[in-house]
């Protein structure tokens, strides 16, 4: 390509989560500049900014969560809540504040907050460099002897993971300086010549030591991670009664590159493949790449829900069989939605393909969304397609009902910190210009988006560079029909490829078919055979109790029913619904905002 050709630069700023290094074997990479502006995400957004990353100081306070880092750091005082891994709550806060401070750097109150959290990582901080209250404070003869379910390097994936935003959001150093320093204590302990050879009961480091070495170059942070994931598997979580709940729980049953489904704890899975993938990235590692591949085919052909939702069993939070995917016994965990949009996103980055994209998609719009109150206060742990009449809940995080905090509170500031740096998840580069892998109003490195996605499929895209490139736009695999300037536009493998010379302002418009539609579920998923689901471009919709004149589980659906689609403005922050005879469908993102009551997502047929 001549330089004349060349695509437009996309400037570099704030980066998002996942940055690959120059020699990344990548095709696509994330725009740097990227910013959200309206419509459907930019109202989460706004919640976010201003409703759920404000309390949560507050949250970690009472949670007992600071109590903890201020007794690792005078030496006194005693352990607060039920597990060990209650630093990755803060952790996971200060990502979020982040990311939301880059979008907002002259939020005094915000950046006050996260410096005096800093401050406090840093008094706790051993001199070694270890940090994790728990063994600090309650059981400091048994630091890294308990990795199946002590979750120290969990914590610290979490510690880098918000150290890397904190440094590429603000450009300041401090919490970057205490997280090598962890990191250097880990790489002190683990490893060939090292005191431990081990791995941790839940994966989560592996991804962020990839991006550590990202952010620093130092090319150690990326071996240790190649360490971790070629050790798994390899039975170093124990075996027999050391090893309950089974090795296939926490990965550790059979090496990574010989696994040939997904299995176990489902976020373990999802964090677990993410640095997969990231080594494969950064590594050219051709058996990492199809292991991950592989993964995610098996995931996706038979361990998925409609609502992009994953884990279908309230035990041990994990996958079940293939197909196994009852709709009232779903887990569907917040984080698993989130984790699958990380880990899809990479797979998006590393290949290029649109079906990546398309799963995040429909997790971010429903398995994710829901999760997330639209009062910015409330979340849902699990995530179940159907809630019966006279629903009479499980007990703590797996009830299906809003909570405002939770005993094990991982899902609200995970949450955050995917809604802070959303905008990175939106759009990337390739040799050829500019690639919208989601739509949402905004600009994104050259371009600009305006829509009302999800209730319109219209797209207006407005190049604001002027030069020889290629705009790429994804087709959504439900999106049969789609126009490009009025013109029946039809892609090549998920992708419609526009390349011209580009004057600045220069606008195309693509018109996605959104329309009210019937899906059937796969004849093998025995728990909702003979049923229907009604979507609405990447929108699952549910039936609530509140909206029907019958009861639920009276409810049957003819097929031949028209659907017929109306904007409410007035209803949960504005909603399409989908009217099908007597029967109002609301999108299933928003159920759960009305107070509780039987929901269903699958249908009976009549």
């Amino acid at each position: 390509m001549t330089a004349e050709a060349a695509p437009p630069a996309d400037i570099p700023g704030p980066t998002g989560p996942i940055r690959p290094s120059a020699s990344a074997r990548t095709v696509v990479r994330p725009v740097g500049r990227a910013t959200i502006s309206g419509g459907f995400w930019a109202a989460r957004r706004r919640t976010n900014a201003d409703v759920s990353i404000p309390q949560g100081p507050r949250r970690l306070e009472d949670a007992g969560n600071l109590a903890n880092l201020r007794a690792a750091a005078g030496g006194t005082g005693d352990f607060a809540g039920d597990f060990p891994f209650q630093d990755s709550d803060v952790h996971k806060w200060l990502e979020a504040a982040s990311w939301q401070l880059a979008g907002a750097p002259d939020d005094e109150e915000l950046r006050a907050d996260t410096e005096a959290l800093i401050a406090l990582l840093a008094s706790a901080q051993d001199d070694d460099g270890y940090l994790q209250t728990h063994y600090q404070v309650a059981r400091p003869d048994r630091r890294w002897q308990e990795l199946d379910w002590g979750h120290e390097l969990y914590c610290a994936g979490h510690l880098i993971q918000a150290a890397v935003a904190h440094h590429r959001a603000t450009g300041r150093t401090g919490l970057l300086d205490i997280a090598r320093r962890f990191a250097g204590h880990i790489d002190s302990v683990f490893g060939p010549g090292r005191p431990v050879d081990g791995v941790c009961g839940h994966p989560e480091i592996e991804t962020a030591l990839v991006e550590l070495y990202r952010e620093t170059d130092e090319r150690r942070w990326l071996d240790l991670a190649s360490y971790f994931v070629d050790r798994r598997g390899h039975g170093l979580l124990g075996d027999g009664e050391k090893s309950f709940p089974g090795a296939g729980y926490w990965q550790d049953h059979v090496p990574v590159r010989e696994a040939r489904t997904v299995t176990g704890h489902a976020v373990r899975q999802l964090y677990l493949l993410a640095g997969v993938t990231d080594l494969a990235t950064e590594t050219g590692d051709a058996g990492l790449r199809e292991t991950a591949v592989r993964l995610w085919d098996t995931m996706t052909e038979s361990k998925t829900y409609l609502t992009g939702g994953l884990g279908s069993r309230h035990e041990l939070e994990s996958f079940g069989d293939p197909y196994e995917l009852p709709p009232d016994r779903a887990y569907n965990e917040t984080c698993a939605a989130i984790a699958s949009v990380q880990w899809s996103w990479r797979l998006a980055l590393l290949t290029g393909e649109a079906r990546y994209s398309d799963l995040i998609e429909r997790t971010l719009f429903n398995g994710f969304a829901a999760g997330c109150g639209l009062d910015g206060d409330s979340w849902l742990y699990v995530n179940p397609l159907q809630v019966r009449e006279d629903y009479e809940g499980h007990r703590d995080d797996q009830s299906a009902r809003r909570t405002p905090w939770f005993r094990c509170a991982c899902c609200p500031p995970n949450a955050m910190r995917l809604l802070a740096s959303l905008p990175h998840y939106v759009a990337g580069t390739d040799d050829d210009g500019v690639r919208l892998h989601q739509y949402a109003t905004g600009t994104y490195g050259p371009v600009s988006v305006e829509t009302d996605y999800p209730w319109d499929g219209r797209i207006t895209v407005t190049a604001e560079e002027a030069g020889t490139w290629t705009l790429s736009l994804r087709i959504p695999a439900w999106a049969s029909g789609a126009t490009l300037d009025g013109e029946p536009a039809e892609g090549e493998a998920g992708w419609l490829r526009v390349r011209r010379q580009w004057e600045r302002g220069e606008r195309v418009v693509l018109d996605l078919p959104v329309r009210p539609r019937l899906t059937h579920p796969d004849p093998r998923v025995d728990a909702v055979r003979g049923c229907a689901a009604i979507e609405f471009g990447p929108l699952v919709y549910c039936l609530e109790a509140v909206d029907q004149p019958r009861r639920l589980d009276e409810v049957l659906l003819d097929a031949s029913t028209s659907l017929e689609a109306e904007h409410r403005p007035g209803l949960l922050g504005g909603v399409t619904v989908v009217k099908a005879g007597a029967l109002t469908a609301v999108p299933y993102a928003v159920w759960a905002n009305r107070g509780a009551g039987a929901m269903r997502v699958w249908i009976p047929l009549r």
